[in-house]
């Protein structure tokens, strides 16, 4: 009998720790995309932790007044009043739990939409590569996020043009993260990237507030559905600060992160964004993070 108990116990213990083998303790916030008055320092780090800062966004556009596709020729798209490479470069070196990326695409330029929209993928690779190296030199960054929303390309062009750009930065020791924010209604290109080039990317950034409105249970069903989609992803909860979609805080969002942890399933959460949790006093940030590191 006493040999049964203590199998029973090991097996128990084997379960338990395969079960909480895919938990992380990531944070990430998109930062720089509202406001020129936002620093990295306002916003409530725990050192348990390890946090991402999503610089939003370079965009291959032109920066000027009427905004047109360069392309793969980035630029710098995000308030750099107080997110320049030496503000960042400082941080950094004071925090040595903190990384940066940057986001690249998003959802608008100017007034108008950002779209991905290459020439060919040979010249859009060989600038972006370029430009891109040249930026995250610059600027401290540690990795890459891809957030394209609008497409002037299909799928497999968007796959090719990502997937080797992503490939070309990690193997020049450029980068040393890359993730990908998907949602439901762009998932056919990001999906496309993920079948040819899911080996290079490292985390799931998936926009789950862009649902309607869920609650705890719907947002645990999508949850899986995308964890299914994504297989074998690092995939990422996720809430907006100031918007109305998804499972937001007060409605079950922490309730979901736990049932996700216990499941051994929770992969990191990530807010959008900085500027918008302040008025807030970031206390969604620092739940989010106990939560994790605990």
């Amino acid at each position: 009998m006493e040999f049964y108990r203590i199998l029973s116990a090991t097996l128990l213990s084997l379960l338990f720790l395969t079960c909480n083998a895919s938990n992380s303790k990531l944070f990430r916030e998109y930062i720089g995309a509202e406001s020129d008055s936002m620093k990295l320092s306002d916003v409530p780090i725990n050192s348990k932790v390890e946090f991402h800062f999503i610089l939003a966004f370079a965009i291959d556009y032109t920066d000027d007044n009427h905004p047109s596709p360069t392309n793969g020729k980035f630029n710098v798209f995000w308030e750099t009043n107080h997110l320049g490479p030496g503000q960042i470069g400082s941080f950094k070196g004071s925090n040595s739990n903190v990384k940066i990326a940057v986001s690249l695409g998003g959802d608008s330029v100017g007034s108008g939409k950002a779209f991905f929209a290459p020439k060919s993928k040979i010249s859009w690779v060989q600038n972006a590569v370029s430009s891109l190296t040249y930026m995250i030199n610059k600027y401290h960054i540690d990795g890459i996020d891809i957030d394209y929303e609008h497409f002037k390309a299909s799928p497999e062009m968007f796959a090719e043009c990502i997937g080797q750009l992503i490939t070309i930065l990690k193997k020049s020791g450029t980068i040393s993260f890359a993730s990908i924010a998907p949602y439901e209604g762009i998932n056919s290109h990001y999906l496309a990237l993920w079948g040819k080039y899911g080996h290079v990317i490292d985390y799931v950034n998936f926009q789950f507030y862009a649902y309607d409105k869920l609650n705890v249970s719907h947002f645990i069903s999508n949850f899986k559905k995308q964890a299914s989609n994504y297989e074998g992803g690092q995939l990422l909860a996720s809430f907006e600060s100031g918007g109305c979609g998804g499972l937001k805080p007060a409605n079950g969002f922490f309730e979901a992160c736990n049932e996700l942890k216990d499941q051994g399933k929770l992969g990191g959460i990530f807010i959008w964004c900085a500027e918008e949790s302040k008025n807030k006093g970031f206390q969604y940030e620092k739940k989010s993070q106990d939560l994790l590191a605990a």
